[in-house]
């Protein structure tokens, strides 16, 4: 989405925030818990924004994070980058990242460097045919951050982020923000050791939720949007979902499907807020033929990123915020926002 309107600009920034609420990038997103238990971790979230600067023009970026220690020493992050509106260019994507850490002055000041993968979604303008284009690709993230925790679980951060790409311009950027310990005991200085668990996040839930979906064009179509959801608890920290979505009949979005997912979950605060990261296949049943000619798709399967937060009511009910990035292959990426109630059995 190269130029959305003042009033696109808001639903963009809150939906991807929303994102970040959650941990794991697509391909990583199961294996990042494997690899890490969770007896060693402890979590943080966090939100930042600064000015960005490339070697052509300057912008701005923002960074949204969750982060788990390894140890005193060592900790993983998983962060939605957001790299601004650069001439030609709006990319935004996943990065996990591994940290070494340096915890002073009575652990109240971390000082901390890290580098990951990093996946980027870019809209540009289109080599041939067409207005834009919906670009995909890899490159690293270089980070330098330093934190100073206060007593109540918050944090306060500043950190430099470098993104090195493959294919195109590589930015730095410069942001300041705040963190809070998911996971904290209210002491100075991040957790090392949270409590584990001995059951699943989630039994059984089923969702219906409404919203809209947001096409990542140069106008930012957008259309009503609907899903419905049903979710079970695999393991403890692993979930499976089947949904059907619909992107309501928009010209430029119409498009029908069902999904598969594996999430990456967490629970906090007494198992009230769950916090989670999924990725799968997206198959459109139905979707609009009357596009211009380079948007028709070469084929019915995309990718489907997510991340989402709920809120438990109770034993039985809850409220559910999710937003999905549709990653296609010809240059129909959506950004799907939904929200909605949910039933726990």
């Amino acid at each position: 989405m190269l130029c959305p309107s003042r009033t696109e600009r808001p639903i963009l920034l809150v939906h991807k925030t929303i994102s970040i609420f959650a941990f794991l990038s697509a391909p990583v997103l199961i294996g990042g818990f494997s690899i890490f238990p969770p007896s060693a971790n402890a979590q943080e979230f966090s939100f930042l924004g600064g000015p960005l600067v490339s070697s052509s023009a300057n912008s701005y970026s923002w960074d949204a994070g969750y982060r788990e220690g390894l140890g005193r020493y060592a900790a993983w992050s998983f962060s939605w980058v957001n790299e601004g509106h650069l001439p030609g260019h709006h990319r935004d994507g996943p990065a996990l990242q591994g940290w070494g850490r340096l915890p002073i002055l009575n652990d109240r000041l971390e000082l901390s460097a890290g580098a990951g993968p990093y996946r980027y979604f870019d809209t540009t303008a289109a080599q041939a045919g067409g207005d834009y284009s919906n670009t995909h690709g890899w490159g690293a993230l270089w980070s330098v951050r330093a934190a100073w925790y206060f007593d109540r679980r918050w944090i306060a951060q500043m950190q430099l982020n470098h993104a090195q790409v493959f294919g195109g311009r590589d930015t730095t950027a410069l942001l300041f923000g705040v963190g809070y310990e998911l996971d904290g005991n209210d002491e100075p200085g991040p957790r090392q050791r949270p409590i584990s668990r001995t059951t699943n996040v989630t039994k059984n839930e089923v969702t219906a939720m409404l919203g809209e979906t947001i096409l990542n064009s140069n106008g930012s179509e957008s259309a009503f949007a609907e899903s419905v959801e049903y979710r079970r608890g695999l393991l403890r920290y692993v979930d499976v979902t089947a949904s059907y979505i619909h992107e309501s009949g928009h010209i430029q979005s119409r498009r029908d499907g069902i999904a598969a997912q594996l999430w990456a979950t967490r629970a906090f605060f007494d198992d009230h807020l769950t916090l989670s990261a999924g990725v799968g296949p997206y198959v459109a049943v139905t979707q609009n033929d009357d596009l211009p000619q380079n948007r028709t798709g070469d084929g019915r399967i995309s990718g489907l990123v997510s991340v989402s937060a709920s809120y438990r009511l109770g034993q039985h009910w809850l409220i559910r915020v999710t937003w999905n990035r549709i990653v296609t292959r010809y240059d129909r990426d959506t950004d799907l926002i939904v929200a909605g109630v949910g039933f726990r059995f």
